[in-house]
């Protein structure tokens, strides 16, 4: 996805294919969008998409999952963030609603994420800020190194700024309302348009100063929507401990599965029914992140 805060750092970085001379501020690695699709690439289901194999192929590829929602309900990309994002919000219920979590894989040297509001802040203070275009002098903001983890529930208002490289797992929504971007204007020279009621009316206005992610094993999150873990290989693991899948993304290193070597950045999907095959790491202190659904 072409971006006015995109760079080339997927290609540089983590070698993907981008296409020459755009700015690239997105890869959507694992999608079931009306608008996007993943595609098996080999095996006995090349060339079917994800949504194919989540409304056909359900129990067989997925197993015991916890979802009866009619697309896939995770939306896994990568960002490469060279300039900032809008300061935006999402959702945090109803239709549009959207929980994500950033798994940060490099940052520049003053790397940041603008992430809730400052302690003090009331909604009539932010409110008129936000009419004025100075939101930003009231949000909350923390500085991120490589492997950073940040949760972003629907409700909290954030940016990411200049210099992050980031893994997003997320919702399967796209609902964004911006409040303030940063006087951008698009490729025709006008501003970019801002959802100013729609973000003020989704805001959590108790959300104060949230820090990074500190949890202590091998869990990062578990919400409603997604488990996210970070396994560190120092030998070989078995893919699933349950009858479900699991989605994988190489965040350093190298690992190998059933003869398929993979590097950083790279994202597979390990059916139900290859729960035991065994993930390899190829180098020392190669790691993974692990995302599943929760179970009930």
């Amino acid at each position: 996805m072409e971006r006015l805060w995109g760079g080339r750092e997927l290609e540089t970085r983590l070698g993907k294919e981008l296409p020459a001379g755009k700015r690239i501020g997105e890869s959507w690695e694992i999608v079931d969008r009306e608008e996007a699709q993943s595609v098996v690439r080999q095996g006995p289901w090349k060339g079917q998409t994800l949504h194919q194999l989540w409304t056909e192929h359900r129990a067989e590829i997925f197993g015991e999952v916890p979802s009866e929602a009619p697309r896939f309900p995770i939306l896994a990309k990568l960002l490469d963030a060279q300039a900032e994002l809008s300061l935006q919000v999402h959702p945090g219920d109803g239709v549009g609603r959207k929980t994500e979590l950033w798994y940060v894989l490099a940052a520049g040297a003053n790397a940041k994420i603008y992430y809730g509001l400052k302690r003090g802040v009331d909604r009539a203070e932010f409110e008129t800020a936000a009419r004025r275009g100075e939101a930003l002098r009231l949000m909350h903001q923390v500085r991120v190194k490589a492997g950073d983890v940040l949760f972003t529930p629907g409700g909290r208002l954030h940016g990411i700024g200049a210099g992050n490289l980031l893994v997003e797992i997320q919702e399967n929504s796209d609902t964004t309302f911006r409040l303030f971007d940063w006087e951008r204007v698009d490729a025709e020279g006008k501003p970019r348009s801002l959802q100013i009621e729609e973000a003020l009316r989704a805001t959590d206005f108790g959300d104060c100063e949230p820090d990074i992610l500190r949890r202590p094993g091998e869990e990062l999150v578990r919400c409603p929507h997604f488990v996210v873990e970070k396994w560190s290989l120092d030998q070989p693991r078995r893919a699933s401990e349950r009858a479900a899948f699991a989605l994988f993304v190489c965040i350093k290193g190298a690992v190998e599965l059933n003869g398929l070597r993979l590097g950083p950045g790279e994202f597979f999907l390990v059916p139900a029914s290859a729960g035991e095959s065994e993930l390899r790491p190829l180098t020392a202190a190669s790691s993974v992140l692990r995302i599943t659904l929760p179970h009930r």
